[in-house]
């Protein structure tokens, strides 16, 4: 009688075990265990796999259905909006974004973050689609990770955007949107790499990236030279974002500044481009990048003194 009723219970040690053992069967039990299907606890099982359409061709099946301006009407839309650079001087490298994030016509967002910080000395940039972005650099970083614990010295920044580059090269054609930069400093010294999710991989000492692209390299073409001290470099790399934070819709609100050392990298600063606009870096009235400002009283109704003497 007293086997009868063990056997039945939910309370016996015997349907305890029983429990454990269908547990540690169940092979959907491990993926569970390290978060969704997509998530960075697979990287034990090496790359990462994702789902796709289930169409005989996923690269026409977005082609067809997503707005490549050729076809306005199709239902999804893909918006980009921001400015990302970085360049590469004697003191290191400078790394300036800015913090609007836009849905179409929406700002979504005024405080993202677009530098991703891979390692204490790499740093990544956010262009294009934040998830893609956001994901695969912060899977780059475990890998960088992995690579120091294996051969016991860093990775280096050519190695750590070859690893980008080849990844999401794998992924072309199926709706990656991706402008990065990886910038750092390892053996060689300073470095910049330019990675874009078709598997583009470039070296240089000066990128800009984004809608704002245009009005950053405006302003970075006219100021840069390799032997500049760090206090020029930053406000290069400041100005830059204001320039396209006031011209770009879709670019603004704040510009976060980063410096990379041999030392590692360093946060310089959260600066409010309206602050910019009317005060500077150092918060003094009058003191703005603004044109508006420095040519105050200057209009051809109000000639100056000495303007209308000559």
């Amino acid at each position: 009688m007293n086997t009868l009723a063990e056997q039945f219970s939910t309370t016996s040690a015997l349907s305890k075990l029983k429990k454990t053992q269908a547990l540690l069967e169940d092979e959907e039990m491990s993926d569970a265990m390290w978060g969704s299907q997509a998530g960075f606890g697979n990287v034990a099982q090496g790359s990462p796999s994702f789902a796709v359409p289930a169409v005989p061709d996923p690269s026409a099946f977005l082609r067809l259905h997503t707005d490549d301006r050729a076809d306005p009407n199709c239902k999804i839309k893909i918006q980009h909006g921001t400015t990302t650079l970085a360049f590469r001087y004697q003191g290191g490298v400078i790394v300036a974004v800015d913090s609007r994030a836009t849905a179409g016509s929406y700002v979504a967002s005024g405080t993202v973050k677009k530098v991703i910080e891979i390692n204490p000395y790499l740093l990544g940039t956010m262009a294009g689609g934040a998830a893609d972005c956001q994901y695969w650099e912060t899977y780059l970083g475990m890998h960088c990770r992995l690579h120091e614990l294996r051969n016991r010295e860093r990775i280096s920044v050519s190695a750590a955007s070859k690893y980008l580059s080849n990844l999401v090269y794998s992924y072309k054609g199926m709706g990656l949107s991706m402008g990065t930069m990886i910038c750092g400093w390892d053996k060689t010294g300073p470095a910049i790499f330019y990675v874009d999710s078709d598997g583009t991989r470039l070296k240089g000492d000066l990128f800009s990236v984004g809608s704002g692209s245009t009005f950053a390299y405006g302003v970075l073409d006219q100021g840069y030279h390799w032997d500049m001290t760090d206090e020029d470099a930053q406000e290069l790399g400041r100005r830059s974002i204001y320039a396209a934070g006031h011209r770009d819709a879709f670019s603004g609100n704040t510009c976060n500044l980063y410096h990379v050392k041999e030392d590692g990298w360093r946060f310089i600063g959260n600066y409010d481009l309206s602050k910019l606009h009317y005060d500077g870096p150092n918060n003094v009235p009058g003191a703005g990048y603004g044109y508006d400002i420095r040519i105050a009283g200057r209009a051809s109704a109000l000639q100056p003194a000495v303007a209308a003497a000559a």
